[in-house]
């Protein structure tokens, strides 16, 4: 993911370029130097804000966690009888 920066002025000469940019990476549009917007993809701007998501894809395993192997601790003390005499 790149960040690109670009001027408002350059933005209203080639909004095409500007939505070009967006595909590899949010582009900040500057006003008078200091950042003022910032154009994303729709997809980018829905998987930021968590818009759209399931109960069941937030309960879900995340990708690439099955590689992971889970080791259960082992007792090796056997629970005894209480002696109540």
């Amino acid at each position: 993911m790149s960040i690109t920066t670009i001027t408002s002025r350059q933005f209203n000469q080639d909004a095409s370029k500007a939505k070009r940019a967006a595909l590899d990476g949010p582009v900040f549009i500057t006003d008078r130097g200091r950042p003022a917007h910032v154009l994303m993809t729709f997809d980018a701007y829905r998987k930021m804000s968590g818009e759209g998501a399931t109960i069941s894809a937030l309960l879900a395993m995340p990708e690439g966690a099955e590689a992971f192997e889970l080791e259960w601790p082992r007792w090796h003390d056997v629970a005894q009888g209480a002696d109540l005499a």
